[in-house]
């Protein structure tokens, strides 16, 4: 392979063209070359880095994380990758745990209900909407954050 343009490129990678474009914009790929033309080139080594980008996000790193990965691997500090990982993974067991406990509080919101009555008398709605002293309790979660 000595150059793909950018399809090509999002074939290989099985990307479409506006990802990498985005990750272009993003500063996390650039074309190895331009043609005169203004098309971009791409090689094996910005087919791999992509390939690394979409992997990295497979397991939950944001962007900005994978910035920092990339720049780690230049300088070949495994520690500090390690690190990272470590940081990631214990994101990912919070945010587990987190939805366990909604889990949690659904199913006993969901046991509690007859399914048939009147909607005033629904333990579902009346957490949900936390009316009177006699609504079931929700499960404290800790706070669930979204991936960018």
């Amino acid at each position: 392979m000595d150059s793909l343009g950018i399809g090509a490129l999002a074939r290989r990678a099985g990307v479409r063209i506006d990802t990498i474009r985005y990750y272009e914009r993003s500063g996390l790929l650039a074309p190895k070359s331009r043609l005169p033309s203004g098309y971009r080139r791409y090689g094996v080594i910005e087919l791999a880095r992509l390939r690394f980008i979409r992997r990295a996000q497979a397991l939950g790193f944001s962007l900005q994380e994978i910035r920092e990965l990339l720049a780690l691997s230049k300088g070949r500090d495994v520690a500090r990758v390690k690190r990272a990982a470590q940081v990631k993974l214990n994101d990912v067991e919070a945010r587990i745990a987190a939805l366990q406990c909604v889990r949690e509080g659904l199913a006993t919101l969901i046991a509690a209900c007859p399914g048939h009555g009147d909607a005033a008398d629904c333990p579902i709605l009346q957490a949900l909407g936390g009316d009177g002293p006699g609504a079931p309790q929700l499960p404290e979660t800790p706070e669930l954050r979204p991936q960018r």
